[in-house]
């Protein structure tokens, strides 16, 4: 169990869109970051949260030139109906991923499938937030992305040439099992806002999830100078599918993205890449399902079927994600941990806003 303060939403919404604006960031750009930071904490994602996409921006962003305020998505030519390529010219992650996850949804209901995929990008953060936005609707959704630097090293070695690079899956079924499953994780042992975290905690690193500047397995977050990928050979292949996928969209080289100054070679880019896509449910449909079952109840069957035989303490993906977001409901508020607090306050005080005192909150456990 862990304590948290209760945050005020609008508080935090406030925050979030004063802090980006003084930045330069235009109304629309910092209300869909805002969005996106709710949405994190809310489903109890601290490694995406505001702490974090102000701390990307302020190394990778519109203070380094790596993210521009205002730009405009440019959306290339495609003779495929179905499938759009943009250039989003460098603009704020999130407000391109909510365009694009709902362009998706467009065109899923026109073609039964839809596909965004996204050149010269700035982070998107929580790939899990966009997906959930269409399961919530009913759709079937994915997406993949780079991340702003290369810290994963490759199986078998010791120097960072891939990002944490995170897959999102999410599918409607909140009406079987009460929320929607969602596959969602880097594809590193750990993800670097994990390790941050953990660093501004002052705890330790879990067993075997990086390497220090010696290629020697640490668990002192501070001394973290590559990630390993989960599962050994297994993370790295999810890990590399990105940076293919990058290849063909229009992504550079992985070690220079996110990286700025004059080593960086002429004409090369240090920019994210973006893969959404969403399925209708009804473009992959059998007309066949055993016993006569509807396709809702196919999926009930297939998922009693994996939670029985004994397994019905197993969690399903999603289902913590669930929890903490039935929690903040339940409060009223969002949840952060005391450390936390402090940088909001920290970041709130800079930014001319009104603190929210420790002593002012109220807490809860989870």
């Amino acid at each position: 169990m862990t304590q948290f303060f209760i945050v005020n939403r609008f508080w935090h919404q406030q925050l979030v869109e004063v802090a980006f604006s003084q930045r330069g960031y235009d109304d629309e750009e910092c209300l869909q970051m805002a969005r996106l930071c709710d949405a994190a904490t809310r489903n109890g994602i601290r490694t995406h949260n505001f702490l974090k996409a102000l701390h990307l921006d302020t190394l990778f962003g519109s203070r380094v030139g790596g993210c521009v305020p205002g730009a405009r998505i440019e959306r290339r030519a495609s003779r495929f109906s179905a499938c759009e390529h943009w250039d989003a010219n460098r603009k704020l992650g999130p407000s391109v991923g909510w365009k694009a996850i709902e362009r998706c949804i467009e065109l899923a209901d026109i073609y039964g499938t839809g596909t965004v995929s996204v050149n010269n990008a700035w982070h998107y953060l929580w790939g899990g937030a966009y997906v959930l936005e269409a399961a919530s609707k009913g759709y079937i959704a994915y997406t993949n992305c780079t991340a702003m630097l290369a810290e994963v090293a490759p199986f078998g070695g010791v120097f960072p040439t891939l990002g944490t690079n995170p897959h999102s899956w999410a599918f409607p079924t909140e009406s079987i099992i009460g929320f929607p499953v969602l596959v969602d994780w880097a594809t590193s042992a750990i993800a670097m806002g994990r390790a941050q975290q953990l660093a501004r905690e002052n705890q330790k690193l879990p067993p075997g999830v990086a390497v220090d500047a010696q290629g020697t397995i640490t668990d002192d977050p501070n001394k973290v100078a590559a990630l390993l990928p989960f599962g050994r050979h297994k993370g790295f292949g999810l890990g590399l599918i990105n940076e293919l996928f990058a290849g063909w969209i229009g992504g550079s080289v992985p070690t220079i993205r996110g990286r700025y100054g004059s080593q960086i070679p002429k004409g090369e880019k240090q920019s994210c890449a973006f893969y959404f896509q969403v399925i209708h449910p009804e473009a992959i449909q059998s007309a066949n399902f055993a016993q006569g079952r509807s396709s809702e109840e196919n999926v009930s069957s297939i998922l009693k079927d994996i939670l029985g035989h004994g397994n019905d303490q197993c969690l399903i993906p999603g289902q913590l994600e669930a929890r903490m977001k039935q929690k903040s409901d339940e409060v009223q508020g969002l949840l952060f941990t005391q450390k936390e607090i402090e940088e909001l306050n920290q970041i709130a005080k800079d930014c001319g806003l009104e603190i929210t005192p420790l002593k002012d909150l109220e807490v809860c456990d989870f």
